[in-house]
């Protein structure tokens, strides 16, 4: 194995050869800056350039990762022959970090240089800074731990025992990066401000902002700032939900820290009053604290009150002050009942006495016993009823008569009388009908309003004896207990409805149907479910100006469940993706007036509907509209022609016309017919757009409507009266303009003669005439006009070496034969070595017929050839020298040596000889004679010969086939024999 301290060491491939004279050093970057590595190779001494190329690790060629961030460079110093090659990289990234190698090729010639990259982090630190009232808070800074310090590979190595790199690599993989931690900030008031701040090495990298993991958005909450290089990020007003720990990540560099505040303590401002009443009264206990929404707990001796919803006791809170509420109060009531908040504890002591009734008795006499009533009153503040209790005697009857009885009557009753030692006992079970308590709730005309997505428990109080069952129904549809998403519930003193996400469609009224065995009761609550509104309905542009329009729309059709408050516009370019708001302030009307818009600019407008929800999706954008100003009236109007019955009027405008005939035009030119001959008119012209029509432009001078003759005469365009050349194969299309009144007869002649329709196609029209010929011929030759066909010009002739010396060689040649049909411009002279016959340009258009080639390599020898050019391009084909140059050293002459050249030629010979053979079974084989007799034509033997062996094939062999068997090679310088025996055995069956 290798020892740990050669494991960080480049491994280069032995260079051959020294190429390089100046290697690429290795550097060190950070994160998202620029390096360069530099290579150069001298070229004195080389025929052409050399090869190089760049790796990264052991194998990835970076000349198929060159892109944005990677750039390779290569350029030649003719004067100090050296090449130069750079291997850029813009903008790093952290995985960019390792080891490079280039490598350099010329022939069999090579050389390599390794080279390494560190890639350094962003994150430097993270510091708190906080500004609150009254605060004392602990801010600290990060420390400076050095995150992505690269230790040296000798160690790691030396740490787990590795010997191979690629095992180190994979084990550098699993490392975890550790985290920069700073020390937390506690905040001592709510409502105050934090800063957090993040010091940047690169100010143009990317950062995200996380709390307990999650990214956080600029909101007026958390303020992201930038000044420099810091990154700032302001938590306004402080409260609890902010208690979290907070990270800020660049790549994959990551900080944290964390932030703690502190609550100021709850204050008591006003004490608890001590209560004294009796059994079935009403308790309130108030309190007052020093902060609105302050988390308090309500005790009863030491103990904490239980406020569920089977409770007794009822917990209420508004502003500052804080109640707790007995609605029947008992005897078990009276204690000592205390608040508790984290600044303080009042206390009150409640006490709860009964009411005593007293008993009046009479004398029992059996003869005589009229009748007597006792009247007990027993009043329930609750139910605001009261109940009679009736005793009456008459004779040895004994009467308990219960008037307006009530549920606490219920239970059992003895009769004992006076003097006797015997008593009678009753059980007395009082039913009551059921009733639903919708006061409790105190929801306005029993609505309960929700918002879309939140949840809705609805408890309702009940009451009845026994307990009665209570059913739940939406319209004809019975809500139950186990529904998924509406349910209902019922306890033994209320009942709940419960709806997890609240959705439009549970808007509606909710019936709660009560039965036991002493009646029926019902009653009915409406949930009014409000969200956001629907979009409006497509805005309608009705009216378009110079930088203005006016639009109107129609309201959504659901508005959420709240009345609509007003409207946001938005418009935009139509090319453009980009919305821009009109107005901040609600719009209250369904119209809109857009302004300040560039004229002749489609655009498009979109409408959102805002309720005391929220905001709606947008309307669908309105169809594209132009803003227009009406146009100016047309300019330059004049008389383009007039005849006996017409006349035509030209002019110039910037958008469509509207003529004395009423209809549109988008040409500048129109010609009025049926006009009476020798009549005198005038004409006016108005422009029209989408804005409206403009003010008529009238002619000054009334028009005579009389014909004006004129002699016919042609007007050569400028381009024809020179020569008009085109190549062979093109179209050639002519255009020649004319004038007379009337209208001139026109014929087209080469050469005298008329033109053949078959070749050319002619179109007349009444001011010009246009000639079209498709393919272009050399025999295509104008007599008014000019033409010229022009083609690639031939090869240059009789191309031949006039003189060799030293490394010049001298050309001479003449021009081509075929000129193409046009001047000669030049020619391009190419050279080739004889041993590769790779042409290279030696010089490019040059004018005369003879050249001199100079630096020619000493030792080479040379072919030349040379092509020709016109206007149209380089001939097809080149002229090349017969003889070759041969560049030879002056006071040296080469004498080739003379080699004899080898006979290979000798009689035949067996190399190996034949066996004798014993086969068992089917097959044999060797080449020869059988017995001394040739083998010719026998459909029992193949013979055939592969590489110098020559086999024989016997098929199906038997006793006759054994014997002598010999093989005979024989040519011109001799012959040999082998020979072999062949025994052939059948075998035997047991």
């Amino acid at each position: 194995g290798q020892a740990p301290e050669d494991l960080d060491k480049p491994v280069d491939t032995p260079p051959l050869s020294s190429l390089l004279i100046e290697r690429p050093q290795g550097g060190s970057i950070t994160v998202g800056e620029y390096i360069s590595f530099v290579a150069k190779v001298e070229a004195q001494d080389l025929l052409r350039k050399p090869t190089i190329k760049w790796f990264k690790g052991k194998w990835m060629d970076l000349a198929s990762k060159t892109g944005k961030h990677l750039q390779l460079k290569e350029t030649f110093d003719r004067r100090t022959k050296i090449h130069t090659f750079e291997m850029h990289i813009i903008k790093a990234k952290d995985n960019y970090a390792g080891n490079y190698r280039c490598e350099v090729t010329y022939k069999d010639k090579f050389d390599s240089c390794s080279f390494d990259l560190e890639v350094k982090g962003l994150l430097h630190c993270l510091s708190l800074h906080h500004t609150a009232k009254n605060t004392h808070a602990r801010s600290g800074r990060v420390g400076d731990p050095e995150v992505g310090q690269a230790r040296p590979v000798r160690e790691i190595a030396f740490e787990y025992g590795i010997t191979d790199l690629r095992g180190l690599l994979k084990r550098l993989k699993k490392t975890k990066k550790e985290e920069k931690k700073s020390e937390g900030a506690e905040l001592s008031d709510k409502g105050g401000k934090i800063r957090l701040v993040v010091d940047l090495a690169d100010p143009t990298v990317e950062l995200k902002w996380y709390k307990n993991g999650q990214e956080i958005r600029p909101t007026p909450k958390f303020i992201f700032e930038q000044k420099g290089t810091q990154r700032i990020m302001v938590i306004n007003n402080c409260g609890l939900n902010d208690d979290a720990a907070y990270s800020v990540a660049a790549g994959e560099e990551k900080c944290t820290t964390e932030l703690f505040v502190k609550e100021l303590p709850v204050k008591i401002t006003k004490e608890i009053e001590a209560v004294k009443t009796t059994v079935n009264e009403r308790i309130e206990l108030a309190c007052e604290v020093s902060e609105e929404g302050a988390q308090v707990k309500w005790c009863k001796n030491g103990v904490e009150v239980p406020t569920g919803p089977r409770s007794r006791y009822r917990v209420k809170s508004e502003g500052l002050k804080h109640w707790l509420i007995i609605d029947d109060a008992s005897k078990e009531d009276t204690g000592t009942f205390s608040l508790m908040a984290s600044g303080g504890t009042s206390e009150a002591k409640v006490q709860v006495e009964c009411v005593y009734f007293t008993s009046l008795s009479f004398p029992h006499t059996p003869s005589l016993c009229p009748p007597v009533f006792f009247i007990l009153f027993k009043l329930s503040s609750q139910e605001q009823a009261y109940s009679i209790h009736l005793f009456s005697c008459f004779d040895r009857n004994h009467r308990l008569e219960i008037v307006n009885s009530t549920i606490h009557d219920a239970g059992d009753y003895t009769f004992v009388p006076e003097g006797y030692s015997q008593s009678l006992c009753a059980k007395v079970h009082i039913v009551d009908p059921p009733r639903v308590h919708l006061e409790s709730l105190n929801f306005p005309d029993n609505t309960v309003t929700i918002v879309a997505g939140n949840k809705l428990r609805v408890e309702i109080p009940i009451s009845g004896e026994p307990a009665p069952r209570v059913v739940w129904m939406k319209g004809e549809r019975v809500i139950l207990d186990s529904g998924h998403r509406v349910r209902a519930e019922t306890f033994s003193d209320h009942t709940s409805l419960t709806i997890d996400i609240a959705e439009k469609e549970d808007t509606g009224n909710y019936k709660i149907v009560l039965q036991n065995e002493a009646g029926e009761a019902g009653a009915s609550i409406k949930v009014k479910v409000v969200d956001i509104p629907d979009p409006p309905e497509v805005p309608l542009v009705t009216e378009v100006g110079g930088d203005w329009c006016s639009m109107t729309w129609e309201p959504p059709i659901y508005d959420g469940g709240s009345p609509i408050l007003g409207y946001f516009i938005e418009r935009k370019k139509k090319q453009s993706s980009r919305w821009m708001r009109l107005n901040f302030d609600l719009n209250k009307e369904t119209t809109f007036e857009p302004k300040k818009m560039i004229e002749g600019v489609p655009y498009e407008v979109r409408v959102f509907a805002v309720n005391a929800i929220g905001v709606s999706k947008p309307s669908e954008p309105s169809k594209a509209f132009v803003p227009l100003a009406v146009t100016s009236e047309p300019t330059m109007l004049v008389v383009d022609d007039v005849t006996d019955t017409t006349v035509t009027m030209k002019w110039r405008p910037q958008t469509p016309l509207e003529v004395t005939n009423k209809e549109l035009t988008e040409k500048t030119k129109y010609t009025i017919t049926g006009l009476p001959p020798e009549a005198k008119i005038l004409v006016r012209v108005r422009a029209i757009n989408a804005a409206g029509a403009s003010t008529p432009r009238t002619l000054q001078h009334s028009i005579l409507v009389k014909e004006v003759i004129e002699p016919p005469k042609i007007r050569i365009p400028r381009h024809l009266k020179q020569t008009y050349t085109r190549k062979v194969g093109e179209a050639v299309n002519l255009v020649i303009p004319f004038m007379g009144k009337p209208r001139p007869k026109v014929s087209w002649l080469k050469e005298g003669q008329t033109v053949d329709p078959t070749q050319v196609t002619i179109r007349n029209t009444d001011c010009d005439s246009i000639i079209f010929i498709r393919k272009a011929e050399r025999n295509t030759l104008g007599t008014i006009v000019d033409i010229q066909i022009v083609d690639l010009p031939g090869p240059p002739q009789c191309v031949k070496i006039d003189e060799v010396w030293g490394g010049n060689v001298a050309l001479d040649w003449t021009p081509p034969k075929d000129n193409g049909n046009a001047a000669i411009t030049g020619y391009t002279i190419q050279k080739a070595d004889k041993k590769t016959m790779e042409w290279y340009t030696c010089i490019e258009h040059y004018h005369r017929t003879c050249i001199t080639i100079t630096e020619l390599v000493v030792g080479n020898e040379y072919y030349f050839r040379i092509y020709s050019e016109n206007m149209v391009g380089l001939s097809e084909g080149a002229t090349q020298t017969k003889d070759s140059a041969l560049i030879v050293k002056e006071g040296m002459q080469l004498k080739n040596p003379e080699y004899i050249d080898h006979d290979f030629k000798e009689p035949p010979k067996f190399t190996q000889p034949l066996i004798n053979t014993l086969p068992s079974l089917v097959t044999i084989g060797f080449s020869g004679k059988r017995n001394k007799i040739a083998i010719i034509d026998d459909p029992r033997y193949r013979m055939f010969s592969n590489q110098g062996v020559c086999t024989l094939e016997i098929r199906k062999p038997s006793p006759y086939d054994g014997g002598m068997y010999s093989c005979k090679a024989i040519n011109y310088l001799g012959d040999a024999l082998v020979e072999c025996k062949l025994e052939v055995k059948v075998p035997t069956q047991d």
